[in-house]
C-alpha cells in the first residue's frame, strides 16, 4: 500500500468526522472528490471548505442581553448593528491602536493575594462620591455621539445608569442635552468639558452644566493636541450611506480631532448654538492656568481627566482640582504604550488621598476593578463595554453590561476576603513577576 495515499485517506476520514463540515454538508464524498475529483469537482470542494471555515471563525452571537456571560458578547453583536462608519469611531485609538492593547496587558501585570476563610456572606460595594453613594464604584465614563449607537443614546444610558445606580459623566459631545440627561437619571451626573478656542463659549457651556445641576466639571487634558485615528478613517471608507445630514460633506467622520472647533456639532446640544455674547478667542491651547480659571468661573468641583503622570497630579491639586481621571482616553489619545493601570500606583502616591482618583482605560473585568482599587483608585470607570451593549439591546444592554462587572467584583471580592471597598488594599496585588 502507498503511503501517502494512506494518509491522505486517513486525513479525508478525520475531516469527514469533523462537526464543522458535516454541519457544512462536506462528507466523505465531498472530500474525495477534493483529492482525486476533476476541476470542477475540486472547485466545489474548496467551496464547501471556504463555507466551514468562514462559519468556524464567525463569533457566537447572543440573542438577548441576559445570554451573555461576560461583557465581551455584546461586542460581535453591536458590530453588526452600528454602522460601519460609526463603529470605527468607538473602536478607533491612535496611530496602529496599540495602546488600546497595552491598557488591556497591562492589568496581567498585577496579579492578586487573596485571603481565605473570612466571613464573606454580606458584602459592600457601595462608594460615595461627592457625597452621593453609589451602588459600585463603576463610572460610566463620558463617550460622545451616542445616537450613533443608538437611536436613544445617553438617554437609554442614563435610565440604565439610574436603575443599577451608577455615576455617570456626560460628554460635551453628547447628542442628548445635559438637561434631559439629568432627568432621565433622576439624579445629577457629572459633566465633561472639551474646551473650545472661545472662552466665552466654554464658559457658557460651563454655567449651562452647573444651572442643570451637575456637581462636578470633568476637564479632558488629554487631546488637546488632538490624534490620529487611522482606524476610524478606515472603517469610514467602508460606510456608503449619505450622512449630510448629520455630518458636513456627508462624511460620517464624527470626532475629527482633539478640538471641538473643526466639527460638525449641529447635533450636540452643547455646542449647537453658539453662546451669545462677544467671543474671547484663545491664545494658544490650555495650559494649568486653565484650572484655575475653571475654578473661578463655577461652584461645581473642578476634575481633571487624561492625567498619567505624578508631576501632573500634583500640579492639579496645586491648581484647585477636586479629583482627577487616570485616563489616556481609552488609548485614542496619545500612541504612549503605557496602561493606565501602570500610571495609577505613581498618581495614587502623589495624591496622598487629598483628590479623588478615578482609573479608566481598558477594563473588561471584575478582576480589572479590583486591581484598580486595589492599587488606590476611589472609582473605576468603563467606557466601550456600556457603548457594546447599548448598540446591542439598548438600554437593556447596558443595564446587562453594569450588572455582569458588578457580578464579577462581588466573586473577586468574596475570593479575595474582602467585604468593602475600604478593604481592598495594596496588600492584595502582587506585580505578577515579583
Amino acid at each position: 500500500m502507498n503511503k501517502p495515499d494512506s494518509s491522505r485517506r486517513d486525513f479525508v476520514r478525520f475531516l469527514a468526522g469533523s462537526p464543522l463540515f458535516a454541519a457544512a454538508g462536506l462528507n466523505q464524498q465531498s472530500l474525495s472528490r477534493l483529492f482525486g475529483g476533476n476541476a470542477r469537482e475540486q472547485s466545489e470542494a474548496f467551496g464547501l471548505i471556504d463555507e466551514v471555515t468562514r462559519v468556524a471563525q464567525e463569533p457566537h452571537l447572543i440573542g438577548a442581553a441576559a445570554d451573555a456571560l461576560d461583557v465581551f458578547d455584546f461586542e460581535p453583536v453591536a458590530k453588526g448593528k452600528i454602522p460601519p462608519a460609526h463603529w470605527g469611531y468607538l473602536i478607533t485609538g491612535t496611530d496602529d491602536d496599540a495602546t488600546i492593547k497595552a491598557n488591556r496587558d497591562g492589568y496581567t501585570k498585577w496579579a492578586l493575594r487573596p485571603r481565605r476563610l473570612v466571613d464573606v456572606s454580606k458584602l459592600d460595594t457601595s462608594v460615595t462620591l461627592l457625597g452621593n453613594k453609589y451602588d459600585t464604584p463603576i463610572v460610566i465614563c463620558p463617550l460622545g455621539s451616542q445616537r450613533a449607537f443608538n437611536p436613544e443614546g445617553e438617554l437609554a444610558v442614563a435610565r440604565a445608569a439610574k436603575a443599577k445606580n451608577h455615576l455617570q459623566v456626560l460628554s460635551t459631545v453628547a447628542t442628548t442635552s445635559i438637561e434631559d440627561v439629568i432627568a432621565a437619571r433622576g439624579a445629577p451626573v457629572w459633566w465633561q468639558l472639551y474646551a473650545t478656542g472661545d472662552w466665552n463659549q466654554t464658559r457658557a457651556m460651563i454655567k449651562r452644566a452647573e444651572a442643570a445641576g451637575a456637581p462636578a466639571v470633568v476637564f479632558t487634558v488629554d487631546l488637546l493636541g488632538g490624534s490620529n485615528r487611522e482606524t476610524m478613517f478606515r472603517e469610514a471608507l467602508a460606510d456608503t450611506r449619505n450622512c449630510i445630514q448629520c455630518h458636513a460633506g456627508g462624511r460620517p467622520a464624527p470626532g475629527v480631532s482633539g478640538r471641538v472647533d473643526d466639527r460638525d456639532n449641529r447635533r450636540k446640544p452643547a455646542l449647537a448654538v453658539p453662546a451669545p455674547g462677544t467671543p474671547i478667542p484663545e491664545v494658544g491651547t490650555p495650559t494649568w492656568d486653565y484650572v484655575k480659571r475653571i475654578k473661578d468661573t463655577t461652584s461645581m468641583k473642578v476634575f481633571v481627566k487624561g492625567l498619567v503622570t505624578s508631576e501632573d497630579a500634583e500640579l492639579a491639586i496645586e491648581h484647585g482640582a477636586s479629583g482627577m481621571f487616570v485616563s489616556n482616553h481609552g488609548g485614542r489619545a496619545d500612541n504612549s504604550l503605557r496602561a493606565t493601570i501602570e500610571c495609577l500606583p505613581e498618581i495614587v502616591k502623589a495624591v496622598r488621598g487629598r483628590a479623588i482618583v478615578e482609573l479608566d482605560g481598558g477594563v473588561r473585568r471584575g478582576t480589572d476593578i479590583f486591581k484598580a482599587l486595589a492599587l488606590g483608585a476611589n472609582a473605576v470607570g468603563i467606557g466601550r463595554p456600556y457603548i457594546w451593549g447599548l448598540g446591542s439591546f439598548g438600554q437593556e444592554g447596558v443595564e446587562a453590561v453594569l450588572a455582569i462587572l458588578r457580578r464579577e467584583l462581588e466573586i473577586v471580592m468574596r475570593q479575595a476576603g474582602t467585604t468593602s471597598l475600604k478593604q481592598i488594599t495594596p496588600a492584595y496585588v502582587v506585580p505578577r513577576n515579583g
